[in-house]
């Protein structure tokens, strides 16, 4: 199984408004079991979550740009294929 690692780093301007929205969409993946895990850095910086079931890195990225943070500019998302062991 292909696994895609979304690293979400807030960036200076970030509102927490986005927060609630973000999370809805973190549950709609889960719901279509798109999303395998997903947490925040303890220090406030950001979080990650891991996508799964999904084909390609461009899915998986054209995916990630339908997410709160990235739509509001409030974090910085990378996508990566993850290989994971």
């Amino acid at each position: 199984m292909k696994l895609y690692l979304v690293m979400a780093m807030r960036k200076p301007s970030f509102d927490d408004a986005v927060i609630g929205p973000h999370k809805a969409f973190l549950d709609a993946l889960s719901a279509d079991d798109r999303l395998h895990l997903t947490g925040g850095f303890s220090d406030g910086s950001g979080g990650a979550y891991v996508l799964k079931n999904v084909d390609t890195l461009a899915q998986a990225k054209a995916l990630v740009a339908t997410d709160p943070l990235a739509i509001h500019g409030s974090s910085e998302l990378t996508v990566h294929e993850w290989n994971t062991r």
